[in-house]
């Protein structure tokens, strides 16, 4: 695949939101696409026809993440409030509010069976809450954690936090066992291969880090993009073949997976580039930024 196979023309520019997209997610087909942001909204759109179609507003401060169930029926933010809501799409209704962490949520998943939410916190811990039971209270807490959780991805038996504090910890909830793997630099996001056998982890040394799951070996390290201050997003194409991310210059880099060269760099936005989300099937790329816009990248 060469870089002639990646997306890099705009085709659409999503517009609607008042100051910073903090983060812009396909759902699971990747027919449709969530973003949330300063404005405190998180919004729905269909990005391959440009069209925005449900805006969801009851946070009361900006949102930081936003994640759909693979069925489309539910969603879940979090953000300055401290609170993770739990949504239904199509009314737009706030099904429940999870209080308890002390300080502003950065990161929401579902797992697989939309059953349990992950949230991280600026509160240095990883909390995981039940939708399905009408507690509010978290059915978990992991707090080992020695500074703000950025970041987290689920599997079918493991919860993955990357954390200020330099470390990527996974934890099983079979076994209840934690191993950290320390990267020596504050972690800002964190995203899995999509054979869940690699971690890609942003650091604030302006440098992507990929790990081996099983072993935690350092397989290989990504430059060329500036990475010190934001919290920004990076993630693997559909493939596997190349590692993508933002940068804080608005522009966008591909790198080669095994070999790490850059094979293909562009300027999206004027400003940071917070969110990158790549279409699970098809070359198609989403990005939004600091700039307010959310843009559709294709071949």
């Amino acid at each position: 695949m060469s870089a002639s196979d990646l997306p890099r023309k705009e085709v659409t520019v999503l517009k609607g939101h008042e100051g910073a997209v903090l983060a812009a997610r396909f759902n699971s087909d990747g027919n449709y696409c969530l973003s949330c942001g300063k404005d405190r909204t998180i919004r729905l759109w269909n990005p391959h026809r440009g069209i925005h179609i449900k805006t969801y507003k009851s946070h009361g401060r900006e949102v930081r993440d936003v994640h759909c169930t693979p069925d489309n029926s539910k969603l879940v933010s979090c953000g300055g409030d401290r609170q993770v809501f739990y949504w239904d799409v199509s009314t737009g209704r706030v099904i429940r509010k999870f209080r308890g962490h002390d300080s502003e949520v950065n990161a929401v998943k579902f797992n697989e069976y939309s059953s349990v939410v992950v949230s991280a916190g600026y509160d240095q811990s990883l909390r995981a809450w039940d939708c399905r039971s009408h507690s509010t209270e978290p059915i978990q807490i992991v707090d080992t954690f020695s500074d703000s959780v950025m970041s987290v991805c689920l599997t079918k038996t493991e919860i993955i936090g990357g954390s200020v504090d330099g470390t990527v910890r996974t934890f099983d909830i079979r076994l209840g066992r934690e191993i950290a793997d320390d990267l020596g630099q504050p972690v800002n996001c964190i995203s899995l291969s999509n054979d869940a056998n690699c971690i890609l982890a942003s650091c604030l040394d302006s440098t992507l880090r990929l790990l081996d799951r099983s072993t935690g070996e350092l397989l290989q390290e990504y430059r060329g993009h500036t990475c010190k201050s934001f919290k920004m997003d990076c993630c693997l194409t559909n493939t596997d073949a190349h590692v993508t991310g933002g940068s804080e210059d608005g522009f966008i880099y591909f790198w080669d997976l095994v070999d790490a060269t850059v094979i293909s760099s562009f300027r999206a936005h004027s400003s940071v580039v917070t969110s990158v989300s790549y279409h699970p099937k098809d070359n198609c790329m989403i990005t939004a930024s600091v700039d307010g816009t959310i843009r559709v990248w294709k071949i």
